[in-house]
């Protein structure tokens, strides 16, 4: 069985697979070391932490280093966030992947938006399905397996008719034959039943302050939970708290509390 193949059953237990989103070696290492099964990049917190802001800011050769590092360092699964593709077009896209597969990449993460002037935009989905279909046959003529994970951001952009839109774009990914999809911001019970009760293909959902715990969601029928970058800010906003402390106490006794 390839690693690939452990990476999809993954997403076929009871239970949820929850997936430790990581933004460099060191995180990747603490999610390995507390038994984690399978990690993902964060785009979003890579970026962050070289100084860019997200939505492809940084460039796939910045980011290939850092995601070569994390999966030469650790021994479980690594999916990537690889946003809109890093490319300006379908080719540019596959030469991507075919070179995250190289490294031992199982898994993507492909987004049906993109930033356009400043804004991120829902994608057309007959627009976004010609080039997902494009995309996969290229693959496929390369002989590359990768775990695509499509993610739609109809809740995440705050459409009034979210979940009507986020089933229909489903219709397409299910004909596309993708292996998931990710419905970032999504949080009311009836309308994550809705979403996992509407098809057979595994749904991720993402950690937001009214998600559902854990055992809802199985419940509910999610098969994936990811964290995207909030760990990576809360860190990094407790580690600004504690400065501010050694400031106001002139010394570092609040680090060996």
């Amino acid at each position: 069985m390839t690693k690939i193949q452990d990476f999809k059953n993954l997403h076929l237990n009871e239970e949820p697979l929850l997936i430790g989103n990581v933004w460099n070696v060191q995180s990747a290492k603490v999610y390995e070391s507390l038994g984690y099964k399978a990690i993902a990049t964060s785009s979003s917190a890579v970026a962050h932490s070289l100084g860019y802001e997200d939505g492809e800011q940084m460039s796939f050769e910045e980011y290939f280093y850092i995601i070569e590092r994390i999966i030469k360092s650790v021994s479980i699964p690594l999916s990537v966030d690889l946003e809109s593709g890093y490319g300006d077009n379908v080719e540019r896209i596959i030469e991507n992947i075919s070179r995250l597969s190289e490294i031992g990449v199982v898994g993507i993460n492909l987004e049906d938006s993109s930033i356009i002037n400043g804004n991120r935009q829902l994608l057309d989905k007959e627009v976004f399905s010609e080039k997902l279909k494009a995309i996969i046959f290229g693959l496929k003529k390369k002989g590359l397996e990768m775990f695509i994970n499509i993610r739609t951001d109809t809740f995440l952009l705050g459409l009034e008719n979210a979940l009507n839109e986020t089933l229909e774009r489903i219709k397409v990914l299910e004909e596309l034959n993708v292996d998931g999809v990710f419905v970032p911001c999504i949080t009311l019970e009836k309308d994550i039943e809705a979403v996992t009760k509407s098809t057979n293909l595994p749904i991720n959902v993402m950690s937001m302050k009214d998600l559902p715990n854990f055992e809802m969601l199985q419940k509910l029928g999610v098969k994936r939970i990811s964290s995207g970058n909030f760990l990576n800010d809360y860190i990094y906003e407790n580690l600004k708290e504690i400065n501010q402390e050694i400031i106001s106490k002139q010394d570092f006794s609040p680090v060996f509390l």
